[in-house]
């Protein structure tokens, strides 16, 4: 997974598409040229014998220039990095930084596609894609840009509660500000962790507590499962956050609906 800081200090998690993904993607788009291309110089050949030679080799070569360029640099710029392969697959191009492409990216990438796709049957980009953890091809590289998988499964909300036994501590607890990489992994296990064996889950779970224990004061008792303070942390947090948040809304609309009363515009 690719983490982009944008200029918000907000961390933006981007999953690059897979080699596999990407492949089937641009086999889409390459069968589609082709069927196009064939369908094209079908035309220019029932054309041959009405046009004078120059004028059939300037449409040919205006064909060509048209569906391995000028078809795909359009596509890409107006749909911001999609195509009708990575539409199916739902993938996306964007650049570096996250954002979507323009042009000159566009272009960069169509120019080297000639060479690294259609003249050398895709093996310069299969080789260049196997060997880089995002699976660019020389395209990419030189573009600035990466696929990244534009659809995913839509998230389930984490279910998690306060365990009985923990209830008391609950109230009682100081919570300090987790960072943001250890609270994602605690979701993460709390989401994922059924589906470890056994001792492997009960060890990540003694880790994480273990971790989380530096920013709660008091501890729960020495007895208690990890996972059961894992569970009662995040929801606990979680519970006080969306308390937090509907104190701040509330002293706001207070505020607001002072200066309106007072005459003087929110805006």
């Amino acid at each position: 997974m690719s983490a982009i800081i944008t200029g918000e200090a907000v961390v933006l998690e981007l999953r690059p598409a897979s080699f596999a993904a990407r492949s089937v993607a641009t086999a889409i788009d390459l069968f589609v040229t082709l069927a196009v291309g064939f369908g094209l110089f079908l035309l220019l050949f029932q054309l041959a014998f009405m046009l004078d030679p120059a004028a059939i080799r300037v449409m040919v070569l205006t064909t060509i220039v048209g569906l391995l360029v000028i078809v795909p640099v359009t596509v890409e710029t107006l749909s911001r990095g999609k195509s009708l392969g990575k539409l199916a697959m739902g993938l996306r191009i964007v650049r570096d930084d996250g954002g979507s492409i323009r042009f000159r990216h566009a272009l960069v990438r169509a120019m080297l596609a000639v060479l690294e796709i259609y003249m050398t049957l895709g093996s310069i980009a299969c080789l260049v894609s196997l060997f880089n953890d995002k699976s660019k091809r020389l395209g990419d590289m030189l573009a600035g840009t990466y696929a990244i998988r534009d659809r995913a499964p839509k998230a389930t909300p984490l279910q998690v509660s306060v365990a009985p036994e923990l209830g008391q501590w609950a109230t009682l607890v100081d919570i300090g500000r987790l960072p943001d990489p250890l609270a994602r992994r605690i979701s993460m296990f709390l989401r994922q962790g059924q589906a470890m064996a056994g001792n492997s889950r009960y060890a990540m779970a003694v880790e994480l507590a273990s971790e989380a224990s530096a920013y709660v004061a008091p501890l729960p008792a020495p007895d208690t499962d990890p996972s059961v303070f894992l569970s009662a942390l995040i929801s606990e947090r979680r519970d006080r956050e969306h308390l937090r948040m509907g104190v701040a809304a509330d002293r706001a609309a207070a505020v607001r609906g002072q200066l309106e009363r007072h005459g003087v515009s929110g805006k």
